[in-house]
């Protein structure tokens, strides 16, 4: 897989963002979805992170699920967040951070649910990021998560490959690796199963608008730059028409993936890596020192 441009996908979303809530249908049904998989959690949480928030929707969910707890909205592009705001009110504020879900600037251990909807698939180093995510769960922490599969927007892919060789339609990573990263980090448990989620369209450039709606833009780093020429836009178009459905309508297919586990018990090591990590409380080591 080819890597994201991390700033591509900053602007996309962040240009998106005050009309994202009135496009982002299937978003929301998913967001739904995952929501369910809370009714794991037994223990009433004190800190909970929504990663990739988006305008906050979920966040507010996670806020009314549990009054007594923080919630904590992060998302990579700060215009999702300041429409976030509104999901708080004067008297208890929603929290906000802008920050990057490589890199978050959390505390060790200091999470206790983490929840992510259709974040993780604009990141390619799995491994790395769930390591970070190991990093802020508690122990016995809990992990919900959903993300796109490879078979996204098949059909917008293949149209475009009539066209020319260059990638238009991002490419997101399987069910097994995801499962495979989740385990190397050292999660407990991992449950994984996956649909396919159909909309469907009056033709190709009404679901090409769709999807810069919600900042769903191509962000491959080796994509095309500069503007999209007239005549081959037409030519995409045709070459969906094959897939034109009975009832007049294109079908633009989305693989969804979900997943949930739990964090390692308390005293098992970190993992970075695959490896583990050992790590001691300062006053529990001892220094020999040489005479």
């Amino acid at each position: 897989m080819t890597p994201f441009d991390r700033d591509q996908v900053r602007r996309a979303f962040g240009r998106a963002a005050a009309g994202y809530a009135e496009h982002a249908v299937l978003q929301h049904e998913v967001e739904d979805r995952l929501l369910e998989r809370l009714d794991y959690v037994t223990v009433s949480p004190q800190r909970v992170l929504d990663l990739g928030c988006g305008p906050g929707r979920a966040s507010g969910q996670l806020r009314k699920r549990w009054r007594r707890a923080e919630v904590v909205a992060m998302d990579l592009a700060l215009p999702m967040l300041q429409q976030a705001r509104r999901e708080g009110s004067w008297l208890r504020p929603l929290a906000r951070v802008c920050a990057d879900a490589r890199q978050l600037p959390l505390a060790d251990a200091s999470v206790d649910v983490l929840f992510s909807s259709l974040c993780i698939q604009w990141i390619v180093d799995l491994p790395a990021l769930f390591d970070e995510f190991r990093r802020v769960l508690r122990p016995e922490g809990f992990l919900a998560l959903s993300t796109f599969g490879p078979l996204t927007l098949y059909e917008l892919r293949e149209a475009w490959a009539e066209v020319d060789r260059a990638p238009h339609v991002s490419q997101f990573a399987d069910i097994q690796r995801i499962g495979d990263a989740l385990l190397a980090a050292g999660f407990r448990d991992p449950v994984l199963d996956g649909e396919d989620i159909t909309l469907t369209y009056a033709d190709a450039g009404a679901l090409m608008r769709d999807l810069k709606a919600i900042g769903a833009t191509n962000a491959d780093l080796y994509r095309r730059r500069g503007l999209t020429g007239k005549s081959r836009l037409q030519a995409v178009t045709r070459a969906y028409e094959t897939y034109r459905r009975d009832d007049g309508r294109l079908p633009a297919t989305y693989e969804v993936i979900y997943a949930h586990a739990w964090g390692p018990r308390p005293g098992q090591p970190r993992r970075s890596g695959g490896t583990d990590i050992a790590t001691f409380p300062v006053d529990q080591l001892r220094i020999r020192r040489r005479t």
